[in-house]
């Protein structure tokens, strides 16, 4: 089954882990070493008849740099047993740490993209960024800007093409 088929299976427990623990969010810089992220914002759905996961991540993060140097990223459902990689990874900046030495968690590269994919996940998904978008503050509520951006530090909205989803790794 392909991945647009298969995205309804995954998506109840996707949302359900992201909004308990958080997920894991992979990606691979230009020089090659992975990084993780801990996010609780994202959607998953169909855009362009293709299955896409969107990713928020703010502009000053680790993160954003190695998707504006790749392109391609992974998110890592974790299971019940990874609560405290997920704080670690969302405490903590991949610029200082590495964070997979720090968790102890192991990971390999993905079937179609350079990212980590994560060993003990009940569900990953490997994408491709199709589309990006920067927020634009002056067109959100201003109760939200002050609520969520504070410090000015916008999220980029990345859209990415599920190219694979891998279960029980």
């Amino acid at each position: 089954m392909s991945a647009l088929e298969n995205l309804s299976r995954y998506m109840l427990e996707t949302y359900n882990v992201m909004k308990d623990t958080g997920l894991l969010l992979g990606s691979v810089g230009s020089d090659g070493k992975p990084n993780l992220m801990t996010i609780g914002w994202g959607l998953m759905g169909i855009m362009w008849r293709k299955p896409v996961f969107l990713v928020a991540v703010r502009v000053s993060r680790y993160t954003h740099k190695l998707l504006e140097e790749n392109g391609e990223f992974t998110v890592n459902v974790p299971g019940k047993d990874m609560s405290e990689a997920c704080e670690i990874c969302g405490t903590t900046s991949g610029r200082e740490v590495d964070k997979f030495e720090r968790t102890g968690l192991k990971w390999r590269r993905g079937e179609f993209v350079r990212a980590p994919v994560l060993e003990g996940c009940p569900i990953v998904y490997e994408c491709r960024v199709i589309y990006k978008d920067n927020v634009e503050l002056q067109t959100l509520p201003e109760d939200l800007v002050k609520a969520v951006y504070q410090r000015r530090d916008w999220h980029t909205l990345y859209y990415g093409e599920i190219l694979k989803i891998h279960e029980r790794i």
